[in-house]
């Protein structure tokens, strides 16, 4: 039997380990990704914490990790359009295409989503098996690093193309990764003012490189003055929560103007409170986002990426597989963007 080197969560414990396992058989349908870069998420830090929903969540012994690129090495005996040495990612969620929303073409809102890496073997391996539908190819123009870091770029899309951004000021809370590459898509297309707020500095000095008009670090700054600044009268148009705290949504519901749009993206603790009349009588719509769509997201992040979309400054470090250790210490600070592991 093959085997291969992998990041197993296989302990149920803080923690995360390098092992060998067999390289996973694939089925008529499947195709089999020579994995090449890696990126951590967010949700890899989860499961390394091992936290609440970890523990709820992941199966133990399994390999996580869902953010990758790589080249295809073999193909299931039913998979078209797709050819061996091919460069590619994957969606990592894994839809089961009989559901009513699956049957009318919205993948996205499959309620028997199972995710790679999560519910599912992931990628933080030499190779990964995916469904060949989940398969997208990488043009030359997109780099083997920026084709690792397409899922959360996909999350920022998702988010940030919601609603017309052209000439509209938009407020961006939480300038995690996802945060950040929103203020570069929202630049990309059009947007007038972009403010990003945040309590770490080192991320909002990398939203800024991202095209930001404004950061704010909400412990030193009001927003009040900075919207004065920048001669803002009515409030913001687009609001794109990415944070998940409660005190920024409700400061982002206060700085809304009348009939604004707001996305969701950040997970709100189950009690947060808000306003509700700040909603009702500005008539804001509010909409919840999860994942990207399937495949019209991904299209529009190959086009921005061909069309000189540039989110490189969101990913700050590098490492050799054989280091990640490093990689997870370094996200576990928050003194990162990006953190992308090589499997070459």
């Amino acid at each position: 039997m093959k085997t291969m080197k992998a990041l197993v969560k296989s302990k149920s414990e803080e923690g995360i380990w390098m092992e060998e396992v067999p390289v996973p058989q694939c089925g008529h349908n499947d195709v089999l990704i020579k994995v090449k870069k890696t990126a951590i998420c967010g949700t890899d830090i989860h499961i390394y914490n091992w936290d609440k929903w970890a523990q709820q969540t992941i199966p133990v012994p399994m390999v996580v990790g869902h953010e990758f690129s790589g080249v295809i090495e073999n193909l299931g005996s039913e998979v078209q359009g797709l050819a061996l040495g091919d460069r590619v990612s994957a969606e990592g969620h894994v839809t089961c295409g009989h559901c009513r929303n699956c049957r009318a073409g919205k993948r996205h809102l499959c309620r028997n989503t199972i995710g790679v890496g999560v519910n599912r073997p992931g990628c933080f391996a030499e190779y990964v098996c995916v469904p060949a539908s989940n398969v997208f190819k990488l043009t030359d123009a997109i780099s083997d690093d920026v084709g690792s870091i397409l899922d959360p770029l996909g999350n920022a899309a998702h988010t940030a193309l919601s609603f017309n951004l052209v000439g509209e000021d938009v407020l961006i809370t939480g300038a995690g990764p996802i945060g950040m590459m929103a203020v570069a898509i929202a630049r990309h297309a059009g947007a007038r003012h972009i403010v990003i707020t945040d309590l770490n500095d080192y991320r909002l000095d990398i939203a800024d490189k991202l095209g930001a008009t404004r950061t704010v670090n909400v412990s030193k700054e009001k927003l009040d003055d900075v919207m004065a600044e920048l001669n803002m009268t009515e409030g913001f148009d687009v609001g794109l929560e990415m944070s998940g705290s409660p005190a920024a949504f409700r400061e982002m519901l206060a700085k809304m103007n009348h009939g604004g749009h707001i996305a969701l993206l950040g997970i709100l603790p189950d009690d947060t409170q808000i306003d509700w009349n700040m909603v009702v009588f500005k008539g804001l719509k509010l909409k919840g986002i999860y994942g990207r769509e399937m495949f019209e997201t991904w299209y529009k992040m190959s086009s921005m990426l061909q069309s000189n979309l540039d989110i490189t400054p969101a990913i700050t470090h590098h490492f050799k597989i054989d280091d990640f250790q490093k990689g997870f210490d370094v996200m576990r600070t928050g003194q990162s963007g990006k953190v992308i592991l090589d499997w070459t």
